[in-house]
């Protein structure tokens, strides 16, 4: 068959509905931008979706760009660590299936090497962010000024620790408030997770709040007072306690912003995808098979290694349940 034959023989097939040239690596592409918390599992996720023939790129621009981005219509979906609040999703036209897709917890991080072991507790904590703690001396672990650093961008991870300092402390609470940007105290400023971590990293003496993720190399990880008054690292153990406490309502949203429980993280957080009801096209089963993949155990098994925490029990059923709804 001369190579013309076959193209007139395909295309023939493909105006009456047999073959669609080009449809599968059109709805195999999707698009999706948001938090910075949880990039490196979605991104090790992804890469491992894509043995499947469906690539992903996903942008960490941060959960406020996200859920801006989710609300024009511009991605296929986004992901956010604050649940889209009820204003935002109105604006949605196509509707909003909203799931969590994996635990995590903020650590207060550092870098202060003559400081190997750090404890705080939660006024420690709040008096260091409100500018009152100004010194390593004062937390008696090294010596020297000590460097706020914070999120400069619209942030789910500032909102989730915010959420706890104005949990932990009512002044903080009067004074700062929670929400994915607030007016810091004190402090100097970096771009997503990896902004700030970058600031740690490259300023010794300084403080800041990542993803667990990020606290590597010269970075380390305080351990925190919780409400049981037990001094807790970020990790797996204390954040699967913490999250067993937080009850979703019918959008699969919900918070515990300083959990009980004697090994509970107190600065613990699920993380959320948003996808849309309608308007998805010959792409809604292709959304589908990726959000299954973030919550299948390809890529859950891998999520402690990577500094998460993994669903289970009823919050991993009742997301992949809402995954369902994801229509065209």
């Amino acid at each position: 068959m001369t190579f013309v034959k076959k193209a007139l023989i395909l295309g023939s097939l493909a105006a009456t509905g047999a073959v669609s040239i080009g449809a599968a690596t059109a709805a195999a592409a999707l698009n999706g931008a948001g938090a910075t918390f949880p990039a490196p599992f979605y991104q090790s996720a992804f890469a491992g979706l894509a043995s499947t023939g469906v690539k992903v790129n996903y942008q960490s621009v941060g959960s406020g760009a996200g859920v801006r981005q989710f609300v024009a219509g511009t991605v296929d979906f986004a992901a956010t660590d604050e649940p889209i609040k009820a204003a935002e999703a109105a604006k949605v036209k196509r509707g909003v299936v909203q799931f969590p897709a994996v635990g995590g917890t903020i650590a207060v991080a550092y870098n202060k090497a003559d400081c190997p072991a750090l404890k705080l507790t939660q006024k420690q904590v709040v008096d260091v962010f409100l500018g009152k703690i100004t010194s390593w001396e004062q937390l008696k672990c090294g010596k020297g000024k000590i460097t706020v650093a914070h999120r400069s961008d619209g942030s789910g991870t500032t909102f989730a620790f915010t959420n706890s300092l104005s949990a932990f402390s009512s002044e903080w609470k009067t004074r700062v408030g929670e929400g994915k940007s607030v007016k810091w105290p004190v402090g100097v400023g970096g771009k997503g997770n990896e902004g700030v971590a970058g600031v740690l990293a490259n300023t010794p003496g300084s403080i800041g709040y990542v993803n667990q993720a990020f606290v590597k190399g010269a970075i380390k990880a305080a351990a925190l007072q919780n409400k049981a008054g037990t001094f807790v690292k970020p990790g797996l153990k204390g954040g699967a306690e913490a999250l067993t406490n937080i009850k979703l309502n019918g959008q699969l949203a919900g918070e515990d912003a300083n959990p009980a429980g004697v090994n509970s993280y107190p600065i613990s957080s699920l993380t959320w995808i948003l996808a849309y009801r309608t308007g998805n096209g010959s792409k809604a089963g292709t959304i589908r098979q990726a959000m299954l993949y973030l919550l299948s155990p390809a890529a859950q098994n891998r999520a402690d290694d990577l500094g998460y925490v993994p669903l289970k029990g009823s919050v991993l059923s009742a997301s992949k349940k809402a995954v369902a709804g994801i229509g065209q």
